[in-house]
């Protein structure tokens, strides 16, 4: 049997095992047959958030958000662009912290945007302020191979 990890459904929840030799990026949910990985941040809430975190075993980079923060909404397609380059190495997502303000607070966020990047189901790394794309890809690798 070949190695495989824990990649959760954004769309459905379920938990699939994709083996490593497999590519991620075509791979598909064997509970609703979505792709598990669209090369896009998605928006989650607390729960699929601490899913992602805790069943599944891509790392996770978030990005906490307001729709009324101007530095968030300048990062945005920054944060997307991110994603197509970091998947299906890493999760990227994005958690409104006025429509979910009991994880923001869990998550001790003072100040947004702020990214975290979760692996092996905790905190590795957390870093305020908005970033250009490559800034964000260049910090999340770094931070990943720190913790390798």
């Amino acid at each position: 049997m070949s190695a495989s990890r824990q990649i959760v459904c954004l769309a459905c929840s379920g938990i699939n095992r994709v083996p490593l030799d497999r590519p991620a990026e075509a791979a598909l949910c064997g509970r609703c047959k979505a792709p598990l990985f669209s090369g896009k941040p998605a928006e989650v809430d607390a729960a699929m958030l601490d899913r992602q975190v805790r069943q599944g075993e891509v790392p996770v980079l978030i990005d906490v958000w307001a729709p009324w923060c101007g530095p968030c909404r300048m990062m945005a397609p920054a944060f997307e662009a991110a994603a197509a380059a970091l998947g299906p190495e890493m999760r990227l997502l994005k958690l409104n912290s006025d429509a979910e303000p009991d994880m923001a607070a869990r998550l001790g966020i003072r100040g947004i945007p702020t990214m975290i990047l979760f692996a092996g189901g905790r905190e590795v790394a957390r870093v305020s302020g908005a970033m250009a794309a490559q800034q964000i890809v260049s910090w999340a690798r770094g931070k990943q191979a720190a913790t390798a």
